[in-house]
């Protein structure tokens, strides 16, 4: 072993040395310049000896063998080759070594002093680079490399007593001795054992081995060059960037927690959502409240429009506190940045209806909906605040003065559409007075890659073309410009008249025409392109398009039409067809039902296609104004021709511009609203189910939790599954996890027994994933009632499944009163399987965490569902309609209903900190998000994990100075009920507050104390020494407190506080009140039990709709009886069909008509839930009678109201023409072996194996009185030739082909058509003419056959692959022509070359060498 001191003596030596150079380094040491240059020279050396022995050494590290390897070595030789590697030390004078050290990390450490002070070596001290010093000690080949390995003894021997400067000085010594001792052998190189001969033959071969020091050189400086600019390795380099982004580890992230802003309003999406991203939005400010507050209030919704601006409407006279309400809203919102629930809970006088003098008058102006609302409207309106001054900084860089612009499309934009056609506008106007002024983007535009920006192709519209012509001169003849029309149509009257023309319009236009009579156009396509210049402008008016917009919003019509797909697709029972054919239905009307999200799904999977118009009446109307607004009041005929050619301007703005552009927006506005509407619905029914207390039985009291034991068989297979039992105690901890095989044999029942005799939970919670778990709910009732199973009505004495049952109990042997029940199972689904399972129980089974689930949720539905995060949205809320929303939208519509139950419940924070469970519900408090909660808990837990007073978020620098206002009265600290408050009024910072653990925010709580004091009658004299909130505690702990709570006046004083400095607290004070007299009280509803239905639909899945009377369902027999029969449904539903219900007799026994296990159908005839007794069976009815009608009628679709009928009996008709075509085509049948039922396809795959010349008679496409014929022509080539019946009247049938050739029969028309043409086409495929293969390859023998003769011509002939039963001649005159192709008719008689109709092949060939 090497010494440990010797070790620690180098430590402790390199220290000095590193402390000494430093303090000579700060005093300004400095050397003699000789000395300098000397060191320089040597370091020179020095430093590039190191980098040759970094290289080497990594070779050998790299050649080293393994110690597996060296054991083999010695195994086999004998040789011991370790000793090989230990390093030996001898002294100046070449004294002999010591033994060697059989220390592996001596050598490592007592290495020599150049090793110690090379600076890329690493220190002693560095323990995580240790491993590099073994590397350094490593063995060398190279002679000079072992010389700088060299320990000398008298070193180490005084070390201890040598400073730096005489270490530095024998270093210098025996780097001198070493540069004599080579340059000796240089000069007698037979020292080195080489004689001089060969010294000369090498350096003539070699050279001097400096020839490329220069190269090396190089190398060296960049190798530290590129060490010296290698970045820091940080996370970014070492994980996946999805998986940066999971952990929100991001640089966005990293703002988000850092700024003083609520996380949700700093994030454009939901914060559930997996790819959130960071806001970059401009915050309003005072001066933009006013604008957004009108705007924001006229849209909050149409019911609030007509009560509160209507004249006629109930709450006119609170028009204007609705507005102020609003506006002190945004203002909360967008320029304090406090969270909605921050505002409904502390400044909801601000946004009621607040009056000194009528206190006694409360009208809510605002409800939470309504906030929320006005929220998202805000965040519109800052959007357009955003683009308005990105639109005005544009106008502005085009240096024009434009009046309309400024004074009458400026005032009126008021949405991000009327933005958007502004720009389009300007850019239109003032194109070539500036081509790039629009080239700006917006916050919430996509960010798009700087690429290199390529050259445009040229796009000039017709407008621009004809706007730079003298047709814009033309145009101006109309008499008015395109914006003085629009600002008429605005006005609603004639402000700007029409300058009247002397000439009628073709007149007029005439003047225009170009004197050169080769280029000039007719005066009548001058006037189209004027009138186009004129419809263009107006189409594009910002204002006429709003207009447009603002008629399709309450006039628009929607209709609805199958494509050829969809109307065989779409039947009776689809849920498309209720709006197959819908018809002019509006689009008021579908604004609060998801049909036109169902339509634009059924647009997607190319089913039906959507029409969007305005009705005629509006349209007309719309028009009429526009006309008026253009037109002259003149009577004389030009004036009315010229009124004419204005009514068609006006008609082509309208279909060409203004009419799409509605259209376009009306569908976008339409799908936003109603997915709006959806969200907003999916939100509330998740309000429904969370906004509720945990379950508690009658003696407990609001806010305990409640121990529970879930039970559930999983599926309820007895051969498989075990009854798995799972006990939560209050703190919702696991304390007990049981399975038993059943509850029938005498053993498991004393089990189940004992166990609730054990533990005693409060209530027990039912779950599985199949109907047997109602035989498992009835068993355990009968077992904790200590009451005898109830018998069933469908089982007559037979087993339930779990095989013979034991003797019953006595009635009330033992009873424990603890209620069972069903719950919702949904989250205990999704978490049996999830990853968060997986980690918090990784023991236990998937039903056994199924159980945990169920049990959670009864202990915290809101808890349980928050803790499943972006997984929320599979959960379904709304069954059938829920997948037509975006994902995002869902996330963010459920995420504010968690926010607002959350912050209604509060979340206690040290518990939080400590429980990783209840921790899910910290993100969703005011102020908080999952970011902030993250590093609020991280701070908290380096704190010790538990907070004593609100003021630690503050003092701790927990929480940011918003964030804490948002927050603060949200976050309860729990007290300790034995704690006392401190007598000193002074000494708070880690004394309990017992306004901490109420709803009240800290700024309220001089209103608290006040409050306390008036009621507790003291005065400040009586509390002066005491803590501040020591009154509080007095009331709390008060038996009266309620009365003397009461008994204030806090109307009155909410009256004083407004008069003194303008704080509306009224609703705080009842607040103050209330959380006085019950802290943090429990304000959710009760726990609710599930329905019938919902039971079944758990368990099940059928739901009253696919479960209901009249309804024909698959059944299978699982046991007869003499007067029933038990059947199941797929769904595992069990029921019974009396033997009335079996046959039309009606007597016939049951084992006479079904067998045990067989499948039938069956028509439900009745639906009997029982939910006390855990029943649940159908009735049902298998005779023929029932089931011959169908259920077509219960299984329509209902169809829309408004209906498009004669369209559907017009497309019923003509599907009915197809079917029946299909059905006499499919029938026909001639006595024929030639003829088979076959279509063209069936037909050649048919013929594809037989010869050529066979032949396929089939029915034809084209009628009854048609026949086809299909004969093989060649491999893969088939004619169909089409025949025609004619009845000649005389009993017998004509058979026509090609209006030329007519048979008597089939037989005729194969052996005279079909066989003689075969032979024709063998006789020409036999000819040495005919090539085969394609014409392509025909072509290429051409050419080459001409290449190689020169003087000749070719030709040749091929089968034609496109007309089959034709052949292609092809020839070549000579080399510098082109083959030229003519066509070839085979006819049964004769060949057609053209016209020319020939008898045989060389009469063929004749005629085409004639032609």
């Amino acid at each position: 072993m090497a010494d440990p001191q010797a070790i620690s003596d180098d430590s402790s030596e390199e220290a000095e040395e590193d402390e000494e150079e430093a303090r000579r380094i700060r005093e300004g040491f400095i050397v003699d310049e000789d000395e300098d240059e000397e060191e320089d020279d040597d370091e020179t050396r020095h430093r590039r000896r190191k980098r040759r022995k970094r290289r080497h050494r990594r070779r050998d590290e790299e050649e080293a063998l393994e110690d597996d390897d060296l054991e083999l070595l010695e195994e086999n030789t004998g040789t011991s080759f370790r000793n090989r590697l230990t390093r030996l030390r001898r002294g100046p004078d070449g004294g002999s070594p010591p033994a060697p050290s059989t220390s592996k990390r001596k050598p490592i450490v007592e290495s020599s002093e150049d090793d110690l002070d090379d600076e890329d070596l690493p220190q002693v001290q560095d323990i995580q680079r240790i491993w590099d010093d073994e590397r350094a000690g490593g063995g060398r080949d190279d002679e000079e490399d072992m010389d700088d390995f060299i320990d000398y003894e008298d070193e180490d021997e005084g070390a201890g007593a040598m400073d730096e400067q005489e270490r530095e000085e024998r270093r210098r010594e025996r780097k001198k001795r070493e540069r004599e001792r080579r340059k000796a052998i240089g000069s007698r190189p037979e020292l080195a054992g080489i004689d001089d001969m060969a010294w000369d033959e090498i350096h003539g071969v070699f050279g001097d081995g400096h020839d490329y020091d220069w190269a090396l050189l190089g190398d060296d400086d960049m190798d530290f060059e590129e060490e010296r600019l290698k970045p820091e390795m940080r996370y970014q380099d070492v994980f996946e960037p999805s998986e940066i982004r999971a952990r929100m580890l991001t640089e966005d992230d990293d703002l988000i927690r850092a700024q003083d802003i609520p996380e949700r309003m700093q994030l454009a999406t939901s914060s559930l959502s997996q790819s959130s991203t960071l806001s970059l939005h401009q915050n309003l400010t005072e001066a933009d409240l006013d604008d957004a507050a009108m705007w924001v209030t006229v849209r909050l919704s149409p019911r609030k429009t007509r009560d509160f601006f209507s004249p006629e409407g109930p709450y006119n006279m609170y028009r204007e506190p609705l507005v102020m309400a609003v506006t002190y809203a945004l203002r909360f919102l967008f320029v304090q940045e406090f969270e909605v629930p921050y505002i409904w809970t502390h400044k909801r006088d601000y946004i009621s209806y607040f009056n000194p003098q009528e206190m006694r008058t409360r009208v809510q102006l605002i409800s939470l909906a309504e906030l929320w609302r006005i929220y998202a409207l805000g965040q519109k309106y800052r959007s357009l605040a955003q683009r308005k001054n990105a639109l005005a900084l544009s106008y502005a860089r085009l240096n024009v003065v434009d009046e309309y612009f400024e004074q009458t499309i400026r005032p009126k934009i008021d949405s991000v559409e009327v933005v958007t056609d502004a720009t389009e506008w300007l850019s239109m106007t003032y194109k070539l007075k500036k081509q790039d002024a629009f080239d700006f983007q917006f916050h919430d535009d996509e960010d798009q890659a700087e690429t290199r920006k390529r050259k445009a192709p040229s796009r000039i519209s017709a407008y621009e073309v004809a706007k730079k012509s003298i047709v814009s001169k033309l145009a101006d003849g109309f008499g008015i410009k395109p914006r003085e029309v629009v600002y008429n149509f605005v006005a609603q009257e004639n402000v700007h008249f029409v300058d009247d023309q002397e000439l009628n319009p073709i007149a007029f236009a005439e003047q225009f025409t170009d004197p050169d009579a080769t280029v000039a156009q007719p005066a009548e396509e001058l006037l189209r392109r004027a009138r186009m210049i004129l419809a263009t402008e107006l189409g594009k008016d910002p204002l006429l398009r709003q207009a447009m917009r603002d008629l399709f919003k309450t006039d628009a019509l929607i209709s609805v039409l199958p494509t050829e797909r969809g109307m065989a697709k779409i039947d009776e029972h689809h849920p498309y067809f209720n709006f197959k054919y819908l018809h002019h239905k509006s689009i008021t009307q579908m604004m609060d039902t998801p049909q036109f999200l169902h339509i634009l799904a059924a647009e997607a999977e190319l089913l039906v296609t959507v029409s969007t118009f305005l009705t005629n009446e509006a349209k007309s109307k719309f028009e009429r104004r526009l006309n008026d607004a253009f037109a002259s009041d003149s009577y004389s005929d030009t004036a009315r021709a010229w009124n004419e050619e204005r009514s068609r301007v006006v008609q082509e703005a309208l279909e060409q511009h203004l009419i799409p552009v509605g259209v376009k927006w009306a569908r976008e506005w339409l799908r936003e609203e109603v997915e709006d509407t959806l969200a907003a619905h999916c939100g509330n029914v998740l309000r429904e189910r969370i906004d509720v207390a945990p379950y508690i039985t009658p003696e407990m009291k609001p806010g305990d939790t409640a121990s529970v034991l879930a039970v559930s068989w999983g599926k309820g297979d007895p051969q498989k599954d075990a009854i798995t039992l799972v006990f939560l105690d209050e703190a919702g901890r696991l304390r007990e996890h049981i399975k038993i095989d059943n509850l029938v044999d005498r053993d498991y029942q004393d089990e189940f027994t004992d166990l609730l005799k054990r533990r005693r939970p409060d209530v027990i919670v039912m779950g599985g994933l199949s109907m047997a778990t109602t035989k498992l709910s009835s068993k355990v009732r009968s077992l904790v009632n200590g009451e005898p199973p109830k018998s069933d009505p469908t089982a007559n004495g037979v087993t339930d499944g779990w095989g013979p049952s034991e003797p019953p109990r006595e009635a009330n042997e033992q009873a424990f009163n603890i209620p069972v029940m069903y719950v919702r199972d949904e989250v205990a689904r999704m978490y049996q399987h999830s990853k968060r399972a997986a980690e918090e129980f990784s023991a236990l089974s998937p039903v056994a965490k199924y159980c945990v689930g169920l049990a959670r949720y009864v202990q915290s539905p809101l808890n349980e569902y928050s803790a499943l995060g972006h997984d929320i949205t599979a959960i379904p809320l709304e069954d059938e309609d829920q997948h037509l929303i975006p994902k995002e939208k869902l996330l963010l519509a459920l995420e504010r209903t968690l926010v607002d139950v959350t912050n209604k419940v509060g979340v206690d924070i040290n518990r939080a900190v400590n429980d990783s469970y209840y921790q899910h519900l910290l993100p969703f408090v005011c102020g908080l998000g999952p970011r902030k909660a993250q590093v609020l808990v991280k701070k908290i837990s380096a704190m010790g994990g538990n907070l004593i007073n609100r003021d630690q978020f503050i003092k701790s620098s927990l929480l940011t100075t918003k964030i804490f206002l948002n927050a603060a009265g949200f976050l309860r600290i729990s007290r300790d009920p034995e704690a006392k408050l401190s007598k000193n009024r002074h000494a708070d910072d880690d004394v309990q507050d017992p306004l901490d653990d109420t709803r009240i925010h800290p700024e309220d709580y001089e209103l608290a104390r006040k409050m306390a004091t008036d009621a507790l009658e003291l005065d400040e004299e009586d509390i002066h020494d005491e803590h501040p909130s020591h009154v509080v505690s007095v009331i709390m702990q008060d038996a009266d407190n309620e009365k003397k709570l009461n008994e204030l006046n806090l109307d009155e004083f909410a009256v004083s506080m407004y008069e003194a400095n303008e704080d509306r607290k009224r609703h705080t004070l009842n607040v103050i009140r209330e959380e006085l007299l019950k802290p943090f009280s429990e304000q959710r509803a009760p726990f609710p039990s599930l329905g019938p239905w919902d039971v079944l639909t758990m368990l099940s899945g059928e739901t009253p709709r696919t479960l209901r009377m009249g309804l024909i369902v698959s059944i299978m027999v699982i046991r007869l009886e003499q007067t029933l029969v038990h059947i199941r449904l797929d769904s595992g539903i069990e029921g019974v069909i009396d033997i009335g219900y079996l046959t039309e007799d009606g007597n016939i026994a049951p084992k006479d008509v079904v067998k045990k296990g067989q499948t039938i159908p069956g028509v439900i005839v009745d639906v009997k839930l029982d939910l006390p007794a855990d029943q649940f069976f159908v009735k049902v009815s298998v005779r023929q009678s029932d089931l011959r009608a169908g259920d077509g009628l219960f299984r329509f679709v209902k169809r829309d109201d408004q209906w498009n009928l004669p369209q559907f009996e017009r497309d019923l008709e003509m599907q009915a023409r197809k079917k029946r075509a299909e059905i006499d085509r499919t029938r026909r049948v001639v006595k024929h072996p030639n003829f088979h039922n076959f279509n063209a396809t069936q037909a050649e795959n048919y013929l594809d194996k037989q010869q050529r010349g066979d032949v396929v008679i089939r029915p034809s496409s084209k009628g009854v009185d048609h026949l086809a014929v299909t004969w093989k022509v060649d491999d893969k080539l088939y004619q169909h030739i089409d025949v025609t019946e004619i009845n000649t009247g005389q009993g017998g049938n004509l058979l026509i082909v090609d209006e030329k050739h007519q048979y008597a029969d089939l037989d005729e028309l194969i052996v005279n058509h079909v066989q003689a043409t075969a032979r024709k086409v063998e006789e020409l495929m036999a000819h040495e003419k005919f090539k085969h293969g394609s014409e392509d390859e025909l072509h290429m023998f051409l050419k080459n056959f001409v290449a190689a003769n020169p003087a000749k011509s070719i030709y040749g002939f091929t089968l034609n692959r496109r007309k089959p039963g034709h052949f292609n001649l092809c020839f070549l005159a000579n080399k510098n022509s082109t083959v030229q192709t003519w066509p070839v008719r085979v006819m049964p008689e004769s060949y057609c070359l053209f016209d020319a109709a020939v008898a045989g092949v060389p009469e063929l060939c004749d005629a085409f060498k004639v032609r």
